[in-house]
């Protein structure tokens, strides 16, 4: 027997140690989160992908009675960039969340399904994009989805 180690690397962040390029990109995401419907849970997320030709695309959280219906910020985002500018791959995501309150103040991380689906969208375009999720204490900068999301399925897996 052996055992396998797997690493991944986040960077930790204050807001004002970003780019001006991912301030905003978060600021977009924040934005959204105004535009979430979520009767149920109370509970918005935001998310803006900034394009490789540079166009910022947000989706937000869509709640329903019926709890699987539902989808999570991050899949709209993707699904409309890939459905609208499907010749452009995502560079940089960038996701927030609030309550009623206040935006919360630690990261929250994408849920499986998300993680699945943005795993798709590098595989799709050849592409890693780096992940920001913001917090109002700190930022969490990944790298790739490699990092959220080790031992993936792909179509790979099935050849």
């Amino acid at each position: 027997m052996k055992d396998l180690k797997i690493t991944a690397v986040i960077k930790i962040y204050q807001f004002e140690e970003l780019s001006k390029a991912d301030q905003e990109l978060i600021t977009a995401a924040k934005e959204a989160t105004k535009r979430s419907y979520v009767p149920y849970s109370r509970f918005s997320v935001g998310a803006a992908a900034r394009l490789v030709n540079g166009t910022v695309v947000t989706g937000t959280n869509q709640e329903n009675a019926a709890y699987p219906s539902g989808i999570c910020a991050e899949r709209t985002t993707l699904f409309y960039a890939n459905s609208q500018y499907p010749d452009q791959p995502v560079d940089v995501l960038a996701v927030a969340a609030r309550t009623e309150a206040d935006f919360i103040a630690s990261p929250i991380p994408p849920c499986g399904a998300c993680r699945q689906v943005m795993l798709e969208t590098e595989v799709r375009y050849n592409h890693p994009f780096r992940i920001l999720l913001y917090g109002k204490e700190e930022i969490y900068e990944i790298s790739s989805v490699g990092d959220l999301l080790p031992l993936s399925f792909d179509a790979s897996s099935m050849e």
